[in-house]
């Protein structure tokens, strides 16, 4: 199975989980940052896994970068803005055949949802959907992620690689 995940990541969380999903996915799972992953890399996947953080209760904005970038100086850790964000992705990315998984990750608390966003769009753009939006926390703004996030991100993994082999 070809397996991409792609993500949208600040302060390193969100990559950190991919990188789990993919291993947990196993062979062949690569993980790639948005301007990774282009119409050529996706175009005969077989599952994409996309994932962003929550902010402001949905997927990331443009503005929402915009603020971040201003405000850069008063975080402990300057956000990285150095690739597009998964709205932008999203917008780009070509219709396909493929199936799909969504991930946010998310203080355990704050309202909506970023990976119901993204598996609505790739449903639009034809990406059947394994499973519902997988959600990972994080301790604040910043992270680090909750204990065991990482290991239940290797797990969920195994869970879509399974269910793909299932539909053989």
């Amino acid at each position: 199975m070809k397996a991409i995940i792609v993500y949208e990541s600040h302060w390193g969380n969100t990559a950190a989980v991919a990188r789990a999903i993919a291993e947990g996915i196993g062979s062949g799972a690569r993980v790639l940052a948005t301007d990774e992953a282009t119409a050529e890399v996706i175009s005969d996947v077989d599952l994409i896994v996309a994932g962003s953080p929550l902010l402001g209760f949905s997927l990331p904005t443009e503005s929402m970068l915009k603020g971040m970038a201003t405000n850069a100086s008063k975080d402990p850790t300057p956000p990285d803005l150095s690739h597009p964000s998964m709205r932008a992705w999203l917008e780009t990315l070509p219709s396909g055949s493929g199936r799909a998984a969504a991930f946010e990750t998310r203080i355990w608390w704050s309202p909506g949802s970023a990976a119901k966003a993204i598996l609505k769009r790739l449903e639009a753009l034809g990406y059947g959907p394994v499973g519902k939006g997988e959600r990972f926390i994080v301790e604040d703004k910043y992270g680090p992620l909750r204990a065991g996030e990482l290991e239940r991100a290797k797990a969920w993994g195994a869970t879509l690689a399974q269910a793909m082999a299932d539909e053989g």
